[in-house]
This record gives structure tokens, sequence and C-alpha cells, in this order.
């Protein structure tokens, strides 16, 4: 009789946590959205948003990876993977 007690003390807590955890959730998920927004709309804006030429040139390779045209290889590769990881579809 002491176990079904317990279990059922447990499974209330459960349920009453359950609850106060979701009536706590619904302002704040219209805060996490409006700040994802916000987030992902200033990340964003320093894409190259220009078209793109008929045979890519190094001047837009440049502009897309956000480096100089002239920068080294090893800047290139920094930005290419930190634009790869951004847009790949497994992150997060």
């Amino acid at each position: 009789a002491r176990t079904m007690i317990a279990v059922g003390l447990g499974v209330a807590t459960v349920a009453f946590a359950g609850r106060y955890a979701f009536h706590l959730w619904k302002p704040l998920e219209q805060a996490i959205t409006e700040t994802a927004k916000r987030i992902s709309t200033s990340s964003l804006s320093s894409y190259y948003r220009g078209g793109f030429e008929q045979k890519m040139s190094r001047r837009e390779a440049g502009l897309i990876l956000g480096v100089s045209p002239s920068a080294g290889k090893a800047k290139i590769r920094t930005a290419h993977r930190r634009i790869m990881i951004l847009n790949h579809p497994d992150k997060g």
C-alpha cells in the first residue's frame, strides 16, 4: 500500500510540474519566437544579396563569403566553413 501511495504522489508531482511548466511556457514562447526572428534577420543581413554573374569571379566569391577578394586561402577556408556550418541541415 505504501508503494502505491508513493507512486501516486510521484505521478501527481510530475503532473503538477508539467502543468506549471506548460503555463509558464506560453508567455515565454512568444518572447523566444520574437528573439529568434530578430537574431536570424540581423545575422542574414551581412550576406551578399546581389545577382550572380554567368561565371563566378573572385570578387563575387569574396562578397558571398564576406572576405576581401585578395584574402588568403586560410581566411577563405574559414569563411567557407562558417557559412557551410550555418546553412547545414543537421545544425542544431
